[in-house]
């Protein structure tokens, strides 16, 4: 072989290899445009409203849509069964991404306990600081039985587990019969607490809940469940 064989054997080997390079570009061109592009997978985000937070998630609540799976954090809800029974445990902002690091199981029903919801004065008795989860002390108050019987505030329930904090409605106050508004606060009580905390939604003048501080959940004396004010010292 001579050295004009030599040389042009040497080009066609360069251009191979430069035709080899250009192709392994090319590909990799196509494999980026083909991950940023698809495949797609399902997402969820939320629709055209806010969710509060603590609040029951409904698949409603969320728009299904379709995005490229590199797209996608590893924590992304693909799934609506992924919320049953579960709470947001912040405020979802219309058109956010849903994510499992959002959402928390709800509190559950422990043996012998059951569920009971009531109706609380949002302002008095929630204030935005009662969620899911939370203890609290019942406080109502009643009217003397008789003419001349003094009023009394009665700690009604103390320790009460708070399963769930409905939104407030608005309603008309029985005593002003002004608008209030009022929540769908749900407990998890024993069948005697239950007793107790409907028959002061029933019978009450006012219904009130002291958030007990985590760690201080220990039982209120007799003594100290009853306040009259002319016993006041």
């Amino acid at each position: 072989m001579n050295s004009r064989q030599r040389r042009g054997v040497i080009l066609l080997v360069l251009s191979v290899l430069c035709a080899l390079g250009a192709f392994a570009g090319v590909l990799s061109v196509i494999d980026d445009v083909k991950s940023e592009v698809g495949p797609e997978v399902t997402a969820y985000r939320v629709g055209s409203d806010d969710v509060a937070p603590y609040q029951k998630l409904d698949a409603g609540q969320f728009e299904r849509v379709r995005m490229p799976r590199r797209w996608l954090s590893p924590n992304a809800v693909t799934d609506l069964r992924q919320i049953q029974g579960k709470i947001a445990v912040t405020t979802l902002r219309k058109g956010s991404l849903l994510q499992t690091d959002m959402i928390v199981a709800r509190p559950a029903l422990q043996a012998g306990q059951q569920e009971v919801a009531i109706m609380i004065d949002a302002a008095t008795g929630v204030a935005g600081k009662i969620t899911p989860g939370a203890r609290v002390n019942v406080y109502a108050t009643f009217e003397g039985r008789r003419q001349g019987d003094p009023d009394q505030s009665r700690i009604i329930v103390t320790n009460a587990r708070v399963i769930d904090v409905g939104k407030p409605t608005q309603e008309s106050d029985n005593r002003t019969q002004r608008p209030t508004d009022v929540a769908p606060i749900t407990f998890a009580l024993s069948t005697v607490d239950a007793q107790r905390l409907t028959y002061a939604e029933s019978f009450a003048q006012r219904v009130r809940l002291a958030l007990v501080a985590p760690g201080s959940e220990t039982a209120v004396p007799d003594k100290d469940r009853t306040y009259e004010l002319a016993t006041d010292k």
